[in-house]
């Protein structure tokens, strides 16, 4: 049984992870519970939507139950939502079935339950301190939550020349800067990464009582997304002479012949 499971990890792991903490402590456990789903009519996108459902209902113990034991079981039925956020991607690797839709899927149900787990702690920090500024700073931490996943969106678009989707996700240009300042640009964007990884240390938070630290921290971190992402579309796209594809010459293209094929080999030349 265990070394079918460890077979099951290698072949359903993507071939460079995301991070140590989803590689290493996340899909381990992922690879247990698809040793029983890997036989059944069970499809990624009903594990992607049981995931989201889970993540529902840590919310729900996030917003409404005090108190830091509390606290600590919330953070642990998160992570079993992110286990399962785990397992779907990789019964799709397992089975040969990994699509574009599933992955969009994917990406659409994490940004979902990103905004519910941010907007659940911050009903909870305020129910904590009864501070209106709590409330307030919440609220801005999910516009640029949403914001971000807009722009996110938005730059992923085939339109906006980004990589196309594979089966291990659509690859992002990250850490590629040189030189000094690029080295330390690379630095902070890796440390922005983790903070944005919340999964990965969430639960420490809860450990210690400091769920204060994720909202802050959270909040800022998608502040500064948000403002980088803006600047990068603004730069690319509001400059005089910005390259864009015209509905014209897409048409123009789709109207156009196409090339003569190639002779046969051993034909005439």
């Amino acid at each position: 049984m265990w070394s079918e499971i460890v077979s099951i990890y290698r072949a359903s792991k993507k071939k460079k992870d995301i991070n140590w903490f989803t590689e290493h402590i996340a899909r381990p456990p992922a690879a247990v519970l698809l040793y029983f789903l890997r036989r059944t009519p069970i499809t990624p996108n009903q594990v992607t939507f049981l995931a989201t459902f889970v993540a529902v209902g840590a919310g729900a113990m996030f917003a409404l139950l005090p108190g830091h034991l509390w606290l600590i079981l919330a953070a642990l039925v998160f992570e079993l939502s992110f286990v399962l956020d785990c397992v779907d991607g990789q019964l799709a690797r397992l089975k040969k079935i990994a699509s574009p839709l599933g992955h969009l899927l994917d990406f659409l149900m994490d940004e979902l339950k990103a905004m519910l787990i941010y907007g659940c702690i911050t009903v909870r920090l305020w129910q904590q301190t009864d501070e209106v500024y709590v409330l307030l700073v919440g609220l801005g931490g999910m516009f640029c939550l949403a914001s971000g996943i807009s722009l996110t969106s938005f730059m992923r678009r085939p339109e906006y020349g980004a990589k196309p989707i594979t089966e291990e996700g659509q690859p992002a240009d990250v850490g590629k800067r040189r030189g000094p300042v690029g080295l330390v640009l690379n630095g902070l964007e890796a440390a922005a990464r983790v903070v944005v990884h919340y999964p990965s240390y969430i639960w420490l938070c809860a450990a210690v009582d400091r769920i204060d630290i994720f909202f802050w921290a959270y909040g800022a971190v998608n502040a500064l997304y948000l403002a980088k992402s803006f600047l990068t579309i603004l730069v690319r796209l509001g400059r005089f002479g910005a390259p864009v594809a015209t509905f014209a010459a897409q048409a123009q293209a789709a109207a156009a012949p196409p090339p003569p094929a190639p002779p046969a080999a051993g034909g005439p030349a």
